[in-house]
């Protein structure tokens, strides 16, 4: 007990008593952050985001930084209020009791397991039109394609854990500077795209119908939300009270590059596509990168653009799976059941292959998906239970009257009725 509490004494010593100049760790959890939220979702954004026209493209662009940093800072906050070395689970039984952790828990794995399903019907369709379009091979029926990807997935995660992680660090950055070749070399065969509709200013109705529904999808594409616990406890651990401040640099840093990044990806294909061929795309259920393969006569993109977005999606799929799958074994753990570690890591993969092959063989629409499960239940956790937290915790009473929290509450709030409207649509 008493080295316990020694130990705890340590740390609390070591905490720095000013803010220290920018390290080299903090560049790397820059770096980390960035490299998080850019994945498989920044795929299907630029097709949902273009196929409104110029003005809510524009309007998009406008709310991408504050959107995403204001919400990341609100739950890194909201991390850094409880104990230290408490996660955002420990956080949420902390201020609102065991059954609110139980809750998050349930909310996290429902945050996870769609956009697990959204990637696997991602991959099948990317490796089908890689097949027919650039191998010029039919592809097998789409229910076996399915099945032996998905398996080949659940091998490579046999491989442990460690080895995913460190192969997503890897595969991270090649993918990021194979995006920015990609949007470089599609500036020659910028056409004007989307500058066609420029000149017609749309009716505010559709205006807003449209803002409502590319809104989910946006909070999907710049999400990082599952790493921001382990942020904001490392924050904490070195900076002490002043944590708050540190991490709000860092997440600044992070967002304005990764939305600069992104944004210009989104540009470059919106400017070299129509409208039309961004609601084909659509159509045919494809990410941005397969349908660009498809479109131009060029052999190096109609090969890399597919390969890049194979990687991209398998990535993301290994890391969500990773925290699906914990998830998942979390909620059976708060049932009160203590099955043998490796019998529920069976039932576990079992569960995923079987529920991921059934979605991924009846193909639904990705972008549908999205709208309807991923962006609305990522921004309850992301959005909406900071600021929920501002109003109610006193540890957190000292954010509040800040403007940024009614934008974040309404941005949330048009995300989660989002589903609403696309289900009534």
């Amino acid at each position: 007990m008493n080295d316990q509490a020694n130990s705890v004494d340590e740390r609390y010593v070591t905490t720095p008593v000013i803010l220290t100049r920018w390290s080299r760790q903090d560049t790397t959890w820059m770096l980390g952050l960035f490299g998080t939220a850019i994945g498989a979702g920044t795929l299907f954004l630029p097709i949902n985001a273009g196929l409104g026209g110029f003005w809510p493209l524009v309007i998009l662009a406008l709310l991408a930084f504050p959107m995403t940093f204001f919400a990341h800072r609100g739950l890194t906050r909201f991390v850094l209020s409880g104990r230290e070395g408490s996660d955002i689970t420990d956080v949420v039984e902390e201020h609102f009791g065991v059954k609110a952790g139980a809750l998050i828990t349930l909310l996290y794995f429902l945050a996870i397991f769609p956009i697990l399903l959204i990637y696997s019907v991602a991959l099948t369709n990317t490796v089908g039109s890689f097949m027919e379009h650039q191998l010029h091979i039919m592809p097998p029926p789409r229910a076996i394609l399915a099945f032996v990807l998905i398996l080949g997935l659940l091998a490579v995660v046999r491989c442990g854990e460690q080895a995913i992680v460190k192969a997503m660090s890897v595969m991270v950055y090649p993918f990021i500077v194979a995006l920015l070749f990609l949007a470089v070399y599609l500036i020659p065969h910028w056409n004007g795209g989307i500058l066609s509709t420029a000149s017609v200013v749309p009716a505010p109705s559709a205006l807003l119908s449209t803002l409502w529904l590319a809104i989910p999808v946006m909070v999907f594409s710049f999400n990082h939300s599952p790493i921001i616990s382990a942020f904001a406890v490392d924050q904490k651990r070195q900076y002490g009270a002043n944590a708050d401040e540190r991490s709000s640099q860092i997440l600044s840093r992070a967002h304005l590059l990764m939305v600069v990044m992104v944004l210009f990806f989104v540009f470059s294909c919106v400017l070299t596509l129509s409208p039309a061929q961004l609601a084909e795309a659509k159509a045919q259920n494809l990410s941005i990168l397969s349908y660009l393969a498809n479109h131009f006569d060029n052999p190096t993109i109609a090969f890399a653009a597919p390969l890049i977005a194979f990687v991209a999606i398998a990535k993301s799929f290994l890391g969500h799976y990773i925290g699906a799958s914990e998830g998942l074994k979390g909620l059976v753990a708060k049932t009160g059941r203590r099955p043998a570690p490796k019998s529920l890591d069976r039932m576990t993969a079992a569960f995923m292959l079987v529920v991921c092959w059934i979605v991924a063989t009846l193909n639904p629409s990705i972008l549908r998906m999205i709208e309807t499960l991923g962006g609305p239940i990522i921004a309850s956790i992301l959005f909406l239970m900071p600021m929920y937290a501002i109003r109610k915790v006193p540890a957190m009473a000292k954010y509040r009257g800040q403007a940024s929290n009614v934008f974040v509450t309404a941005v949330g709030l048009v995300a989660i009725t989002a589903l609403i409207y696309s289900l009534m649509s």
